[in-house]
């Protein structure tokens, strides 16, 4: 009886043995198959692919990172695919490289994890795949851009007004930005909207040409019987428009003016060039009332003390000859009774056409003060310029800068300057004056406006033969200068 239960317990271990034995091999079989794929926790390229097999794992990267992401333009919404746009896998390297994770990891430690239900390391093998660029760059060119983008309106004048109707933005797809946007959502599994980078796109101005129309029908609304010529340069782009008009009728533009005060301009550049720094403060006293008060004595000495006694006039049409200015000159001094020096002979001047019966003493054309004060402004923003290039060393950019603010004090609240928006800076010189006959004939006013639409010279010239009202002078002055400060400030209503 004794023996039995020996024999019966030892049976039984036997049994357990051989059961364990069963069960090891059983889980050791199990854990060979899960080990031929991949182990719990594995991602490729952010894809979980545990417990798959290569062909399984590749074929579920693939479906992940194939499938067609969305672009946004806007409020537009399209899909693409990635191979259309050069996006491309390289699954046999990121399985390859998954791979040899698993077959390095030690067996017998992973089948204890195993064994323990402890889920392994996670393993994330990184995605490997190649953008064509210059692929996605055209197709965002050719199939995003060129449908999608949209051309602004440009503004245009109002007839009949001094306004200007502000046009419609554009939209442009900013195609370098896009393509990050994009290869983000291509390299992505989950996030696989992009939404393109859109840069909006303001009116352009009108042209320079519409201006000059918007300007003659002002003209032509007040019924004005004289002539007037214009002529504007936009200081950016360097585009500018010089027309005469009368009753109507275009004429050729390069008329001789009486310059009056505007002669002033030509002075004060010439002194400074004579001149060495610094500015010797007699000098520039002389100069603010020249040109803030616009008194004719301080001309007179400034030319006297610091170019000729005797030939000031003429070494300042000379230094102007120098510049290009062909039809400005100053043939004797303000003061009453002063002799004419030398008679001048222009290319405006000798015109057959037209014939405002300038001053003897001194004229000028629209372009030629139009010139100086360009030559004036490109110095004082950089000391380049024409000064630069005749005058060598002699004329500074701070001088050039003390000539703006000399021509920004002039504020007599009339003519170009009557009409701007407070707080805008126009450095300007006007000049009219009552003739021999009493009445005014020619009036003039040359400026520099300082824009928030961009810097502009404007210079706009007045004749009647019989007589010049004042008033309505100043008014188409006044609707001239807004009428072009409108253009270069044109602002969405």
């Amino acid at each position: 009886m004794k023996i039995s239960r020996i024999n019966l317990i030892r049976w039984i271990s036997i049994g357990l043995i051989v059961l364990s034995a069963v069960l090891l091999v059983m889980s050791l079989i199990q854990y060979s198959r899960l080990r031929a794929g991949f182990p719990s926790g594995t991602k490729i390229a952010g894809i979980a692919v545990g417990g798959l097999n290569q062909e399984e794992a590749a074929e579920r990267v693939n479906q992940a990172y194939n499938t067609a992401i969305e672009l946004v333009y806007k409020d537009q919404f399209f899909q693409v695919k990635p191979s259309q746009i050069g996006f491309e896998l390289d699954i046999e390297s990121m399985i390859a490289a998954a791979d040899k994770q698993r077959v390095q990891s030690p067996f017998w430690s992973g089948y204890w994890n195993y064994l323990w239900n402890r889920a392994p390391m996670a393993n994330d093998t990184p995605l490997v795949a190649s953008i064509d660029e210059n692929r996605l760059r055209l197709y965002l060119m050719d199939e995003v851009a060129a449908r999608y983008d949209q051309v602004p309106e440009a503004s245009i004048p109002l007839a009949g007004t001094i306004n200007f109707q502000y046009g419609k933005p554009g939209y442009v797809l900013d195609i370098e930005k896009s393509l990050a946007v994009v290869e983000k959502a291509l390299r992505s599994p989950f996030e696989r909207t992009a939404a393109l980078v859109i840069n909006e796109v303001a009116p352009s101005r009108p042209s320079l040409k519409n201006l000059e129309i918007l300007i003659k029908q002002i003209l032509d609304k007040s019924k004005f019987d004289g002539l007037t010529e214009v002529y504007i340069l936009d200081l950016e782009n360097r585009e500018e428009i010089n027309f005469a008009y009368e009753n109507g009728t275009d004429i050729k533009p390069g008329i001789a003016f009486s310059a009056w005060s505007t002669i002033k301009i030509p002075i004060m550049v010439s002194i400074f060039e004579a001149l060495n720094e610094p500015t010797p403060q007699y000098a520039q006293t002389l100069m603010e009332q020249m040109i803030e008060i616009s008194e004719d004595t301080p001309a007179d000495t400034l030319m006297q003390t610091y170019l000729d006694p005797n030939l000031g006039p003429i070494m300042m049409t000379e230094d102007m000859k120098k510049l290009g200015l062909e039809n400005t000159f100053m043939a004797g001094y303000f003061y009453y009774g002063a002799p004419l020096l030398q008679r001048y002979l222009t290319p405006a001047n000798q015109r057959l056409d037209y014939d405002t019966g300038p001053d003897i003493y001194n004229q000028t054309t629209t372009a030629d003060l139009g010139m100086i004060l360009d030559d004036i402004y490109q110095c004082a923003q950089d000391g380049g310029g024409t000064f630069a290039a005749v005058f060598p060393g002699r004329i500074t950019q701070s001088e050039c800068q003390k000539m703006i603010t000399y021509l920004s004090l002039n504020k007599i609240g009339q003519l170009l300057d009557a009409t701007l928006p407070d707080g805008i800076q126009i450095a300007h010189k006007h000049g009219w004056v009552a003739e021999t006959d009493g009445v005014i004939h020619t009036m003039l006013d040359a400026g520099i406006v300082y824009s928030p639409g961009g810097d502009y010279i404007i210079v706009v010239a007045m004749y009647q033969p019989t007589q010049l009202i004042f008033d309505i002078g100043n008014y188409l002055f006044g609707q001239i200068s807004r009428a072009t400060y409108n253009y270069f400030d044109i602002q969405e209503q």
